[in-house]
């Protein structure tokens, strides 16, 4: 019977979801860390739990020729796979992506999914630093454990620069009470802003001083501004708005997703956020769309951003579960992690669209609506994924449905 703290040998087979590599002891699955398939380790069982070991590895029998030496705590939030070579990673999460339609949908995939890939150093436009005392930074996997962002290399050096500023205002002004700090900047870095939680309300005065910080923009908006052929997008949204988070890639997959949208199509745009699939394919592909979004803060950047998409685009705050019986050629759904609900489901699969394009962070949720959104009565078309989250087990995946 396996324990904590055993030691194992391990032969690594094939990556599992979540970041994890999938081994066996004895015929029994291990999932462990900080390992490459194909690799043999030894690993240390951290716990048991439902009949599968799961462990870390602390010795390397016969690495991969894709290790590489991480450039900083590969368990800081946001660095799992930071030991396996980028190329390997890319592979790594195609081959994840086809397991989980297999294993989780019972479908396979018309062809292998190729990820786009992203530079790894200050891609991040979005991110939550955690405070502790005069220190900010990521949580270790697992933990509430501080871990050095610039380490990470994931946000820009400009970026990392005025968070120290920042968190020296905020030993000045005595605000022992900041936990959390909300970040946002637009893709070519220019416009910058945070959103500061704190246990008990600041005052007046110390807000206003920690939001004059050198290299902090006024208010709480960023706006965006994006190519795409000969179309200039520009969008507003708020600190504390939902946005895709990868500079690199935010502009390739903008013009992805709208161009699976039909010159001059209806279009149906749920979960829409601030707009960014919405006007996109309103202003690259004249579509007339209904977006809906939920979220009150993000509502109002789309309201806001609906109006300049001349009159082509209409701003609908609801929830999806409750929009009732619509039509439209096209539905875009771009969910939380959670991906649809039962309810949203029901209300996606009513449209009937002859298009369905379903933009999706997690891979097991997508696999598992994908499942029942072909037995509605779709096929599945194509699927692509860009890595908006460069060393780490996440990837974004965008799958086309038609209408058999």
């Amino acid at each position: 019977m396996l324990k904590p703290g055993d030691i194992l040998p391990l032969i690594v087979e094939k990556p599992a979801a979540g970041g994890a590599m999938i081994a066996r002891h004895d015929g029994r699955v291990v999932l462990v860390s900080g390992a490459i398939p194909g690799e043999r380790v030894q690993a240390r069982v951290v716990r048991v739990q439902k009949g599968v070991a799961h462990a870390g590895t602390v010795a390397i029998d016969e690495p991969s020729p894709d290790r590489r030496e991480p450039s900083g705590d590969p368990l800081c939030g946001g660095c799992l796979y930071s030991h396996i070579a980028y190329p390997r990673q890319l592979a790594i999460k195609s081959q994840v992506i086809a397991d989980a339609f297999t294993r989780i949908g019972r479908i396979e995939l018309p062809a292998p999914v190729i990820v786009a890939g992203s530079p790894e150093d200050g891609y991040r436009m979005r991110a939550r630093l955690h405070v502790r005392g005069s220190r900010f930074g990521f949580f270790r996997e697992g933990t509430h454990d501080l871990c050095d962002a610039r380490a990470t290399r994931q946000l820009l050096p400009a970026t990392l620069d005025t968070l120290d500023r920042l968190m020296a205002a905020v030993v000045s002004a005595g605000a022992e009470t900041v936990r959390e700090i909300e970040l946002s900047e637009n893709v070519d870095g220019s416009e910058r802003v945070v959103d500061v939680e704190s246990l008990a309300p600041l005052d007046r005065r110390v807000a206003e001083q920690l939001m004059s910080t050198k290299g902090l923009t006024p208010g709480p908006y960023v706006t965006d501004t994006l190519t795409i052929g000969d179309a200039a997008l520009k969008l507003r949204r708020h600190v504390l708005a939902f946005f895709q988070g990868n500079r690199f890639l935010l502009r390739d997959l903008v013009a992805h997703v709208s161009g699976q949208v039909p010159m001059d199509a209806t279009l149906l745009d749920l979960y829409a956020g601030v707009g960014l699939f919405s006007v996109a394919a309103a202003t690259v592909r004249r579509a007339a769309v209904v977006a809906v979004e939920g979220d009150a803060t993000a509502s109002e950047d789309l309201v806001v951003n609906a109006s300049k998409a001349e009159g082509q685009v209409t701003a609908l705050r609801a929830a999806v579960e409750e929009i009732g019986p619509r039509v439209a050629d096209v539905v875009i759904v771009d969910p939380p992690r959670t991906g649809l609900s039962p309810g949203a489901l029901a209300a996606v699969v009513k449209v009937t669209a002859a298009r369905l394009i379903y933009v999706s962070c997690d891979v097991a949720t997508l696999a598992r609506d994908a499942r029942k959104i072909i037995d509605a009565g779709y096929a599945i078309e194509r699927a692509d994924a860009f890595d908006l989250f460069p060393n780490t087990p996440h990837v974004e995946t965008v799958v086309v449905f038609a209408k058999s």
